[in-house]
């Protein structure tokens, strides 16, 4: 492990810190960069995520890719996670906290919102971001590839019913362009890009695996630069709203570990191995937060209690992730 991912940690600290400050500074030059947008999907940021994900798309050994149907039950851990405990957990918790315990300290309206907001995170599973946690704690990269597609795959079909039911809306508009593009640019374009790399390492008698270990600086400096990029964009909120910030943080915090634990459990049950386990927790926990923040502010608006509830999702993420991730290694350790 290098520099980079030794120190992974203080990287994000201070790329939080750089971006908050940032963000303060110069609001009207990230106010442009975050208008940088195709589909509801930021470019810049765009970028970035595929500068992270491409050097782990390079390592995917296509040959074992079919292996995967022997091993099935982490496929289904994550299928059940995602989709039939995730988004009720998540309306559960919100419920719990803004209606219950936080009642007192915010009106109902933007209560229900938060929790809104909070229920399109949960539905939307992570898709881009699972490579890189994936890659950090050592896991299987052919099988995570798998579970990203088959939850792309119902996530084409499953987001709308379940957000339309539990947001109570019969009629949700999904902005399947965001969906659609938001696959094609973080899954399809590296993935062809990272199996042209290794066709052609592989055909020149280049070891694969040297190449990619060139290319992991790369990976980590897109992760921070773009902890960088989030973090800016969002600087005035975090500085005008600190103490709603931390009310919608505590719930997230909790569905967020809850679930990964819930997870640990099951795979422990399952008698999966670390390299399947790991990352399969790992997709449970996180978020598609781009197609989360895009649907709120399409159904809710750009200053809604929702919008805001799913930036707080983006904020809280990375460190969660890689505390998680810490964890992990430290348990395999």
């Amino acid at each position: 492990m290098g520099i980079f991912e030794r120190f992974l940690t203080v990287w994000v600290a201070l790329a939080i810190a750089a971006g908050v400050a940032l963000g303060a500074a110069f609001p009207s030059a990230f106010q442009w960069v975050a208008r940088m947008e195709v589909a509801h999907v930021n470019v810049p940021v765009a970028v970035l995520i595929w500068l992270m994900i491409y050097p782990m798309m390079v390592q995917i050994d296509w040959s074992a890719v079919k292996d995967v149907g022997r091993k099935p039950q982490g496929l289904a851990m994550t299928v059940v996670i995602n989709w039939l405990v995730k988004p009720f957990t998540m309306a559960v918790v919100g419920w719990l906290f803004f209606r219950v315990f936080f009642a007192d300290w915010v009106d109902a309206q933007s209560a229900q919102e938060y929790i809104a907001g909070m229920i399109l995170l949960g539905v939307a599973p992570c898709t881009a971001m699972v490579f890189v946690w994936s890659q950090l704690v050592k896991g299987d990269p052919n099988y995570t590839l798998v579970q990203v597609s088959v939850n792309d795959i119902i996530m084409i079909f499953a987001f709308a019913p379940i957000a339309g039911v539990l947001l109570g809306v019969s009629d949700i508009e999904i902005p399947w362009n965001t969906l659609l593009f938001s696959t094609v640019l973080y899954v399809l374009l590296p993935l062809l890009a990272g199996w042209l790399t290794r066709r052609h390492l592989l055909r020149a008698g280049k070891p694969v695996a040297a190449f990619a270990g060139r290319l992991k600086p790369f990976s980590v400096a897109g992760l921070v630069l773009t902890v960088v990029l989030l973090f800016a964009f969002q600087a005035q909120t975090i500085l005008a709203k600190p103490a709603v910030i931390v009310l919608i943080a505590i719930p997230l915090l909790v569905q967020t570990y809850g679930i990964f634990f819930l997870g640990r459990i099951m795979a422990k049950r399952l008698n999966l191995p670390h390299e399947i386990a790991a990352p399969a927790c790992l997709i449970g926990t996180s978020n598609f937060f781009e197609l989360a923040v895009a649907v709120a502010i399409s159904l809710f608006g750009l200053n809604s209690g929702a919008a805001l509830a799913t930036v707080v999702g983006v904020l809280v993420e990375v460190p969660v992730m890689l505390s998680l991730v810490w964890w992990i290694n430290r348990k395999a350790g």
